[in-house]
């Protein structure tokens, strides 16, 4: 079981440390000093994919030579402006890459593996696209 720890600094403005006691600066965007927390867990879908994904594809032997994930949002315009859609798109690159694989990999990822996907998943609708750029 992991946990977390969030320290106030200062007027709107947080650092978020994780189990691993690695840290994040959080703020509003009237700080402008660190990452929102509602954009902060569309970078923890991201990344929690992300490491699914990549990892599924270099053990088909399909390894990314570039990878990058991008999501964007749909909010409720009332408090406490839930999120209702999130749509992520992935670009790769790599030699071998196939859409059958990478199409398998994200889903490998949202609907089993990925333990931010599967808590978000039964709030808000979770949409994906993937684009595979020539290798360079």
């Amino acid at each position: 079981m992991g946990s977390t720890k969030v320290t106030w600094v200062g007027g709107q403005t947080f650092i978020g440390t994780d189990s691993t006691n690695h840290s994040v600066v959080l703020s509003t965007p009237d700080e402008g000093i660190g990452m929102k927390p509602s954009d902060l867990l569309l970078v923890a879908l991201s990344a929690c994919t992300s490491v699914d994904v990549v990892e599924i594809l270099t053990k088909k032997k399909m390894p990314p030579t570039s990878y990058e994930i991008t999501a964007s949002a749909e909010q409720g315009s009332e408090p406490p402006w839930p999120f209702l859609k999130i749509h992520l798109k992935y670009i790769l690159r790599g030699d071998k890459l196939t859409d059958k694989a990478v199409e398998q990999a994200i889903e490998l990822s949202e609907k089993k593996y990925c333990s931010v996907a599967a808590t978000i998943g039964g709030v808000a609708e979770l949409t994906y696209e993937f684009e595979i750029l020539p290798a360079e």
